[in-house]
C-alpha cells in the first residue's frame, strides 16, 4: 500500500489536526528561530519548518526579569523599612486621658429607651411663648409662639447602661424640633454628673447600631459576591486601614507628634497594606505602589505650600475649636494637611492601579510596543480617567459642605466673598491640592510602568515555562 504524503502547508496555515491557538507548531530539531520557539515565525531561511501560530491569553502577567524585581526591590524594601520605623517610633500609647468638658462629643453617653410618650400642652410644661425680644416676626419669635400654641411631647425614658441602669427621666420635645421620640425608639442620652439630679441626663441622639450595622453586612456580601477573594482581601485590607487609623494615626496627632509626619507614615502603612494584599506581591503592584508613592509626595508638597500662603489656621467649626481647646499643643493646620493627604489616598489607589494594569495589559497585547507606545496608549486611557476622577472627588466635596454652601447662598453673598472665606477656601485648597495630584499620578504611573514592562527582558526559559502555563489557565477557564 502506498502512502500519501501530504504537502507542506504555507506559512499562514496551521498544521492539520492541531487545534487553534494550542501553542507553537515545530519545525526539523536544529531549525529554531532566534525566537528560541517563543512564538516567533520562522523566516524563509529557516529550511523545512513549519509556520508558528500565536494567541495571547488574557491570564496574569508573565512575571518580570529576575533583574528588574531586584531594582524595584531595591527601592520598596527601603522604603517599607522606613515606614516600619516610623511606625515603631510615633506609635502612642493611646489617647492621652482629660478631664470631660460635657460640650459637644466630649461628654458621657449612654444607651436608653424611650419607653412611653405623651402629647401635651406647651403651656402646661412651662414652654413660654414669649420672645426675648417680644418680636413674633423673627425666627426666633416665631418658634416661641409655635411652641406657646403647640402641642408638646412628653417622653419618658429609661437608661438601659451604666451605674444607672433602669433609671427614668422625662424629655420635653418642641413641635417645632427636627426630631421627634416615638414609643420603644431606642436612643442615645448624656450624662453630666455635676448637673441637678433631675437634669443629669439628656436625649442627645437616636441609637442607629442596628441599620448601620445591617448596611455594613449588605455592602460586605455585595464586596464578596462580586469580587470573590478579591473581595475579602479588600474586605480585609479595609479592617486593617481603619485600624490603623484608629489605633495609631489619631493617638499619636493627640499625643502631640506632628499630623503631617503622622499621617504620612500612617497613609504609607495603609498603602503598602491595601495594595500588596488586594493585589498581590507583584512588579505591577509595585508600580502602583511607586506611583503612588510620588503623588503624595507631590500632595504634602503643595499642600503644606498653599495652606501656608492662604493662612488656613485649620480651626473653622465648633469641633476643631473644641479640639484646639482640649489640646492646644495640636498643630491644626497640620492636621488640615494631614486630612487632605489620608483623604486623596483612597482614590490615588484606584488611579495608580488602574494605570498600570492598563499598560500590562497594552504590553501583553503588543510585546513588540515600546515604552514611548504604551506611554502614548496609557495615557490616553487615562485622560477618561483624569475626568471622571476629578469630577468625582470635586463633587464630592461640594455634596459634604451643602449646608455651607446654602447659608452662603442664603445670604446671598458673592462668589469672591464665599470663596475667600477660610470655611470655603479650606475646601477648595483641600479640593484643589488632592485634584493636582490625582492628575499627576496619571502621568507618572504611566510613564513607570511603561518603563519597567519595556525594559524587561526575561531570560528565554522563563518566558518559555511562562507561556505553557498561560495557556493551561485559559484551558480552564472554557471548562
Amino acid at each position: 500500500m502506498t502512502t500519501m504524503r501530504q504537502p507542506p502547508l504555507p506559512p499562514s496555515e496551521p498544521p492539520r489536526g492541531s487545534s487553534p491557538g494550542r501553542g507553537h507548531g515545530h519545525g526539523a530539531a536544529g531549525d529554531q528561530g532566534p525566537g528560541g520557539g517563543q512564538g516567533q515565525g520562522h523566516g524563509p531561511g529557516s529550511s523545512g519548518s513549519h509556520g508558528h501560530s500565536h494567541s495571547h491569553s488574557h491570564g496574569p502577567a508573565t512575571p518580570v526579569s529576575r533583574h528588574l524585581r531586584k531594582v524595584i526591590a531595591a527601592v520598596l524594601i527601603p522604603f517599607a523599612t522606613a515606614v516600619v520605623v516610623g511606625l515603631v517610633v510615633l506609635w502612642p500609647g493611646g489617647a492621652p486621658p482629660h478631664e470631660r468638658t460635657g460640650v459637644g462629643f466630649d461628654r458621657q453617653t449612654h444607651q436608653a429607651t424611650v419607653t412611653k410618650v405623651e402629647k401635651v400642652d406647651c403651656k402646661s410644661v412651662n414652654a413660654s411663648g414669649t420672645p426675648p425680644t417680644g418680636d413674633t416676626s423673627t425666627a426666633e419669635g416665631s418658634s416661641a409662639q409655635q411652641q406657646a400654641n403647640g402641642t408638646c411631647t412628653k417622653a419618658t425614658i429609661t437608661v438601659d447602661t451604666g451605674k444607672d441602669k433602669g433609671r427614668t427621666f422625662t424629655e420635653i420635645v418642641q413641635p417645632d424640633q427636627s426630631r421627634q421620640l416615638e414609643q420603644g425608639q431606642e436612643v442615645v442620652v448624656a450624662y453630666e454628673p455635676s448637673a441637678p439630679k433631675d437634669l443629669q441626663y439628656s436625649v442627645t441622639d437616636v441609637n442607629r447600631k442596628f441599620p448601620m450595622t445591617l448596611l455594613a453586612g449588605i455592602f460586605a456580601l455585595a464586596v464578596v459576591a462580586v469580587g470573590r477573594m478579591r473581595g475579602v482581601m479588600a474586605l480585609v485590607a479595609l479592617t486593617i486601614s481603619f485600624l490603623v487609623l484608629t489605633f495609631f494615626i489619631l493617638p499619636a496627632i493627640l499625643q502631640g507628634s506632628n499630623p503631617l509626619v503622622v499621617a504620612v507614615v500612617g497613609a504609607s502603612a495603609i498603602m503598602l497594606i491595601a495594595l500588596y494584599m488586594c493585589h498581590g506581591l507583584s512588579a505591577r503592584t509595585s508600580v502602583a505602589v511607586l506611583g503612588t508613592l510620588v503623588s503624595l509626595l507631590l500632595i504634602g508638597v503643595l499642600g503644606s505650600q498653599f495652606i501656608g500662603w492662604a493662612s488656613l489656621t485649620g480651626n473653622t467649626d465648633d469641633n476643631t475649636g473644641l479640639i484646639h481647646g482640649l489640646y492646644p499643643s495640636i498643630d491644626m493646620s497640620g492636621l488640615l494637611l494631614a486630612g487632605v493627604i489620608i483623604g486623596s489616598l483612597g482614590v490615588l489607589d484606584d488611579v495608580t492601579v488602574t494605570q498600570t494594569s492598563a499598560v500590562w495589559e497594552l504590553h501583553e497585547a503588543n510585546p513588540s510596543m515600546g515604552w514611548r507606545g504604551l506611554y502614548r496608549a496609557g495615557i490616553r486611557i487615562g485622560r477618561d480617567h483624569i475626568a471622571s476622577v476629578v469630577n468625582t472627588l470635586v463633587l464630592a466635596y461640594a455634596g459634604a459642605a451643602l449646608p455651607l454652601l446654602l447659608l452662603f447662598s442664603i445670604a446671598q453673598s458673592s462668589v469672591g466673598t464665599v470663596a475667600n472665606s477660610e470655611l470655603v477656601a479650606e475646601e477648595i485648597v483641600r479640593t484643589l491640592v488632592g485634584s493636582i495630584g490625582l492628575v499627576a499620578s496619571v502621568p507618572v504611573t504611566t510613564a513607570l510602568a511603561a518603563l519597567v514592562v519595556s525594559a524587561d527582558r526575561p531570560s528565554p526559559q522563563s518566558a518559555a515555562a511562562a507561556a505553557p502555563a498561560r495557556a493551561g489557565r485559559g484551558r480552564r477557564r472554557k471548562q
